[in-house]
């Protein structure tokens, strides 16, 4: 079975950047992603879909 999340180094390899990069993209609500005990994940389907283009961010109130 497929994991549904992705690590930053997971991340980094899909989207073809640094884990650095994603760090500084993550930090500066660049890229969608969730914190989960301190650590960052990505879901891989918002991913795929924000990296098609077609990621529209809901602002949490």
């Amino acid at each position: 079975m497929k994991r549904i999340t992705l690590t930053v180094t997971e991340a980094a390899e899909l989207i073809g950047v640094s884990q650095t990069t994603v760090y500084a993209m993550a930090r500066e609500g660049q890229i969608p992603h969730t914190r989960v005990r301190g650590r960052i994940l990505f879901h891989r389907d918002v991913i795929e879909t924000w990296l098609r283009g077609e990621y529209a961010q809901v602002s949490q109130a």
